[in-house]
């Protein structure tokens, strides 16, 4: 199992600032950098070897991506969560995955100007979950130190920190952590939390101390709900053993990184953290709230719930994507991930962020 579920992350709240995503304008930040799972990636698997290395590299995957449709290694339809965070930042997308960077030789050019993504599908926290067939978020947080050194190559450390300290690193892992594991027992699963929120924020931390000063952090979700675990279910219904597994990481974290990520212990870091649990609570009793149709079922997939086979090129694929909340059995639907990243970004009494929202955090100084 692959991905955060980041779907519906609050959509509720979408009706009353528009369904539209953000106009592409001047960036508030001067780049993002990205670190997660599947939900997040943009190719970085496409470029890894092994035939079991989860990828999205063929149709049906970018059927409605702008330009012309063709699979980017997103898991979606088209854009997804990190796609839309980056435009309300005032990108045009999200930064391009590292290693296809690495291989165009243009890494620090885009680092500098725009961000780099790390995300790799099937990661998680912890180094064991999928090992070998991903790049886990150790891995990840290396590769950005790798891609520190090379800007200050050739920019010099002073103007490059004074980049990194302004740029918007944007996380979301954790819940294919929570697919790879069974805990037999409260221990367990108490040890489990531990663990992952140790290993959690040391990453946050060692980005910290290469400079990063603004972190946007999207929590673990309602994994219980997504068309895979569902098919599982002869109803169909929710699994809630593993939602309250899920429920209990999103509180560790939430807890865990209150007690981290704090001004006396990192001076002048500033972060938001997306409780997408209790934001996507209410929206699978009642998605048509929210313009979709279908929140339970996979856009693109076969047998039941869509969730029995895989989205490729001889798979079922629905008439109306922007009405599922599911592309393929795990993964947002582009229009859920525009939705998603919009109510990160929501100020007021209805924002699903704490302690402030990734506008706040974005315009932070």
């Amino acid at each position: 199992m692959k991905g955060l579920v980041v779907v519906l992350l609050g959509l509720v709240i979408v009706s009353a600032i528009g369904a539209s995503s953000a106009d592409v304008r001047r960036p508030v930040v001067p780049a993002m950098f990205v670190l997660g799972d599947s939900t997040l990636d943009v190719g970085n698997n496409n470029h890894l070897p092994g035939k079991d290395v989860p990828r999205a590299n063929e149709p049906f995957y970018g059927i409605d991506f702008p330009g012309g449709a063709r699979a980017t290694g997103r898991f979606s339809n088209g854009y997804n969560i990190a796609d839309f965070v980056a435009r309300q930042l005032g990108f045009e997308r999200s930064p391009l995955a590292y290693l296809v960077l690495k291989s165009r030789n243009y890494l620090v050019p885009s680092a500098l100007t725009r961000g780099v993504s790390y995300a790799s599908a099937g990661s998680g926290i912890l180094d064991s979950t999928n090992a070998g067939k991903n790049i886990p978020l150790s891995k990840q947080v290396q590769y950005f130190a790798s891609t520190k050194a090379e800007m200050e190559v050739v920019w010099g450390s002073r103007k490059v920190s004074k980049i990194i300290a302004n740029s918007f690193f944007l996380l979301g892992t954790g819940s294919n952590d929570l697919f790879q594991t069974r805990p037999k027992s409260q221990a367990d699963v108490a040890a489990l939390y531990a663990t992952l929120v140790s290993n959690y924020s040391a990453a946050i931390t060692d980005l910290y101390g290469m400079g990063a000063r603004k972190f946007g952090i999207i929590n673990t979700g309602p994994v219980g709900c997504v068309p895979r675990v569902r098919l599982l279910n002869a109803t169909g219904a929710c699994n809630d053993g593993m939602n309250r597994l899920a429920a209990g990481l999103a509180a560790a974290i939430k807890s865990g990184l209150a007690t981290t990520l704090t001004t006396t212990r990192l001076p002048g870091l500033a972060y938001s953290l997306a409780d997408s649990f209790a934001g996507s609570r209410a929206n699978f009793k009642n998605p048509q709230a929210t313009g979709l149709v279908n929140a339970d079922s996979a856009c693109c997939g076969s047998g039941k719930l869509g969730a029995e086979g895989k989205c490729m090129r001889n798979a079922t694929l629905c008439g109306d994507r922007d009405a599922y909340a599911f592309f393929d059995n795990v993964h947002p639907s582009q229009r859920a991930a525009e939705l998603s990243a919009q109510a990160l970004f929501v100020d007021g009494p209805t924002q699903i962020t704490a302690p402030i929202s990734f506008k706040e955090l974005a315009h932070q100084r």
